[in-house]
Parts: C-alpha cells; structure tokens; sequence
C-alpha cells in the first residue's frame, strides 16, 4: 500500500484511512455532508497526491500526444490546460487526463492514479519517434484548494495574482517560498479552486501553510468520499465507473474533447460513432422514489426489460436529492424519460435529467 507524504498528517488530523488505487488514502474527516458543503460554499483543500504525473519532452512532443489523445493538443498555447481522454484501439477509453502545456516541447500528463503503469505502458508503446517521457508521480505532491474562498485563502502565499488566472490556466511560480511550484486554475469539483504540483519534500510545509492561510475563511480539509459526491453532482466521469476500456468517447457524452481535425488511434471509428450515432449513451438521472442507485444496479424500462446499468449514484448533499449517472439505450436517453432502477429486489422510478445536477 502506497503512501503520500501527507499521510501521517491526515492521521494526525483525525481522518479515515482507506485503500483507494493501491494507496492509504483519507476518506473522511469530519464527515462527508459537512466536508462536501464546506467547498460548495467556502474552501476545503484536498491531498490527491497519488494522481500520476508523466512530463513529455522533445521536438516529438506534441505528435505523440496528439497520435494518444483525442482532444486537438494543436490548439493549446503555453500555460494552457486541455481536458482528453486516451482511446484504445476498440474505441474505448484507456483514460482521461488533463495535458499542461509549457512550451511546444514539454507537457505534462495529469493521469488517474488506478492507471498510471497502464498509461505509461500504452504512451510507451506509441512512441516511436523517442520522445523524452519521464513519470513523476512518486516525486511530486498534488493539492486541490476548492470552492468560492480558495483565491482569498491561496492568495497571502504567493506574489502571482491568482484572480488572473483563468479557467484552465496554468502558471510556474513561487508558492509558500518555494519556486517552480504549478498552480493551476483546474479541478474537480464544479466550485472553482486550485491545483498546486511540487516536489514531496514542499509537501508538510504548503500543507500546514495553505490551513493557517485559509482559517479565517473557513478552510477545512477534505477527502475522496466528498470529492467523489462533488464530481457527481457537476456530472463529471470518474475512470473505472462512468468511463472505462469498453465505453467510448461518444456512448460517455464525451464528444466535446473528441476533435476529428487531427488523426488518433481509432479516430476514423469514433468519427462515424460522431456521425452516425451510439446504441448507448451516458446520462443523468434523479431518483423519484425514495432510493439510492448504486454502480451496477439494473435500470429498466416499463415492461421491465433491461434498457442500461448505473455507474455512479449517491444522495446529492447540495440538491437533497437522489442522483445518479449511467448509460442506457439511446432510446431512453432523453431529458424526462422515465426510467425505473432494481434496487433491493425492488422496481424504483426515477427520470433522465439534463447535466449537470448542480447548477451555482
């Protein structure tokens, strides 16, 4: 079991630990409803240092992750950041990521921590003009600062002025009296925030350093089981539930970041799934009878015939409301459709609704 190294701090601090991607990670603190409300309306920050962090450099820089990845890196300039996803070779997804670009020969890959030998295999695999590609996800530190306060709370440590940074925007800068440390305007949650990357040795200090800064505004930590509650209600996928090796861009509403101007491995395939439409879509749901949708809970039609399957559901602490994504036969796939999901031997009502669930 891997550790990060904030995890003696997180015990300190009262959280429960639990095994998450092959790490001792924090679940919870204080509870997950507390947490999740405190980053819808001030600033939790989140260790989510066991997310990997590959850097590819060289004049072929560019080329591999544009064979890899399905958004157009072309388009990024310096500073940018780029949402993606990597398609296997049957159309499904080996990952999403974000791609930083620094300059027109180096980037860094932002990937799930559940894959990062699998995508540093799969990058390898395709590299046949030799970029340079080096994984940094045991040396580097990762920090989500999240919700409405996190400029007010990040702002006292550092001279960058974080309110110009904008959204998917990225800048190297000194952090805390460190230099060289990423802060992003990137996340998670649907609340705004940061992400921070930097060496492991920074990590103690910016950690105690970013709660005493946010105190007066209410900064509390946070951990996987909130973020997990937050994505869900922004209608966010998470790899290994809502996207996985056998759906595709397409069937996962991914289309926006799937651009068809450059060729990627299956891009021809996916273009006509583009064109021509999908059997199955991913979609939104809020429960109408009482109920929680759990992954892998049958969804039904009427005449209870099988029309899908839920990936993800939970009790939306925002909303108070029972919601839940999962794919289901296009037929069933638009807004107000009336579906019925088998929780418990039981046949519970629920209807297709619009993502995302929350709207600020």
């Amino acid at each position: 079991m891997k550790t990060t190294a904030l995890t003696d701090m997180h015990i300190e601090m009262g959280a429960k630990m639990v095994p998450f991607a092959g790490y001792k990670m924090p679940v919870q603190y204080k509870g997950v409803m507390a947490e999740h409300l405190n980053v819808r309306n001030t600033v939790g920050v989140f260790d989510v240092s066991h997310m990997g962090e590959f850097f590819i450099e060289g004049p072929y820089a560019m080329d591999l992750i544009q064979k890899l990845t399905t958004n157009d890196v072309s388009a990024l300039n310096d500073g940018q950041v780029q949402y993606t996803c990597m398609p296997n070779l049957s159309g499904g997804i080996v990952d999403d990521l974000l791609i930083y670009k620094f300059n027109q020969e180096k980037y860094m890959l932002v990937v799930n921590a559940s894959n990062i030998q699998k995508d540093l295999n799969w990058i390898i695999k395709f590299n046949f003009k030799k970029a340079k590609i080096s994984n940094f996800s045991d040396k580097y530190s990762m920090l989500a600062i999240q919700g409405p306060m996190s400029s007010q709370a990040l702002q006292p440590l550092t001279s960058f002025d974080l309110s110009s940074l904008k959204y998917y925007n990225f800048v190297v800068h000194k952090f805390c009296g460190f230099n060289n440390v990423i802060i992003s305007a990137t996340g998670y949650t649907g609340s705004g925030g940061y992400e921070i990357y930097f060496p492991n040795d920074y990590a103690k200090t910016i950690w105690k350093s970013i709660l005493e800064s946010g105190n007066k505004f209410g900064i509390q930590p946070i951990g996987l089981a909130a973020r997990d509650t937050l994505r869900l209600e922004m209608g966010f996928c998470l790899y290994g539930n809502d996207i996985n090796d056998d759906t595709s861009p397409i069937e996962a509403g991914l289309s926006w970041i799937t651009k068809f101007n450059n060729s990627f491995n299956y891009s021809k395939e996916l273009h006509l799934q583009k064109e021509n439409g999908v059997q199955r879509k991913r979609v939104g749901f809020e429960m109408l009878d009482r109920g929680i949708a759990r992954n892998g809970y049958k969804i039904l039609n009427e005449k209870d015939e099988e029309v899908g399957f839920v990936t993800s559901g939970t009790m939306s602490p925002s909303l108070q409301k029972s919601i839940g994504m999962g794919y289901v036969n296009s037929e069933y796939s638009k807004s107000d459709t009336k579906l019925y999901i088998h929780i418990r031997n039981k046949k519970l009502k629920a209807q297709v609704v619009k993502l995302p669930f929350y709207k600020s």
